[in-house]
């Protein structure tokens, strides 16, 4: 059998979820960021779909075209 975690990966995962369980129930709440900050992310993903459905630069001579 293939061991994927060693024990000492193991111990650091478990420590990672541990931490990410307790410390927001110790640590105050942040305040909300700001509004220009809040769009950061919905602009880059705007960004990401212009360039996913703009047409790319293709000449004639590159396209293929078969005939039957």
């Amino acid at each position: 059998m293939v061991r994927c975690f060693s024990i000492g990966r193991v111990i650091v995962l478990v420590t990672v979820a541990a931490s990410m369980v307790v410390l927001p129930l110790i640590l105050p709440p942040l305040p909300p960021p700001p509004l220009m900050l809040l769009f950061f992310p919905v602009g880059i993903m705007a960004a990401l779909m212009f360039l996913a459905f703009s047409p790319d630069e293709v000449t004639r001579g590159n396209v293929a075209m078969f005939k039957v």
